[in-house]
Parts: C-alpha cells; sequence; structure tokens
C-alpha cells in the first residue's frame, strides 16, 4: 500500500486511486455531467484540481463550499431572469479537503477549483471566494 505524507496529511495513494476509479465509472457521474454541468478531475504533485463548465453563469452565479471531505459547487441565476435557473454537484472525497488550503478562478465559463497537497489551509467548513 503506497502512503505518501505531505505536510501533516497522509494519502493513502490506493484508496485514491480505487476512488477516483469508483467516481468516473459511477453512471451518476455521467447523469449528472449531463444533466447539472459536467465536472471532471486532475492531479498534480503539489494539487488536485477540480474543473467544472458552467458556461451558463457568470462568476457571481457561483458558490463553492467546502465541508469536512465533501466539496460542493452551485449555480443560479435569479430574477430578474425569466425563470430560476440552479444546477449543484458535490464530489466526496475519500480525505478531510477542509484542512488544506484551496483557491478557484473562473474564467470563461470554466471554474477551476484548486485543493493544496502541500498547503494547510484554515480548518474550517468555508466558502471559497471567487476572484
Amino acid at each position: 500500500m503506497r502512503k505518501k505524507h505531505l505536510q501533516n496529511q497522509t494519502f493513502d495513494f490506493a484508496l485514491v486511486e480505487k476512488w477516483l476509479e469508483n467516481y468516473f465509472l459511477d453512471p451518476l457521474t455521467a447523469y449528472y455531467d449531463q444533466t447539472q454541468f459536467q465536472i471532471d478531475l486532475f492531479e498534480t504533485d503539489q494539487e488536485w484540481i477540480v474543473e467544472a463548465i458552467l458556461s451558463d453563469f457568470e462568476a457571481s452565479d457561483i458558490r463553492v463550499y467546502i465541508e469536512e471531505k465533501k466539496l460542493t459547487i452551485s449555480a443560479a441565476k435569479h430574477p430578474p431572469y425569466t425563470t430560476h435557473y440552479k444546477r449543484s454537484r458535490s464530489i466526496d472525497f475519500p480525505f478531510y479537503i477542509k484542512q488544506q488550503d484551496i483557491s478557484a478562478a473562473f474564467t470563461n465559463g470554466r471554474l477551476e477549483i484548486f485543493i493544496s497537497k502541500t498547503k494547510k489551509g484554515s480548518g474550517k467548513n468555508r466558502y471559497i471566494t471567487l476572484p
């Protein structure tokens, strides 16, 4: 079993690999990609990257919330639009993400959330501010 210790957090890479495999093979993932919005997950040496395609929304319509091991992305258009248009997705990670430094960027309908593997965050459940 491969484990890697990065600044006070141990990642069990076999567990993470299995989690990623299950996430992408889960039929609900494809269903939510079609009915809510598409999400992709990427990994680098320094961070996890969650990418969401939200081309129907502006940055001010989007909320990113971190709670324990869960990342929730929600987007809603409110009146004066003709209809109340709302979409939401959550990802349950196999490790606590609330303890990690997390930032986000929104450009051209693409939301990117960066979860650091090495930098610590506040350790609290919180909203992530979009610039």
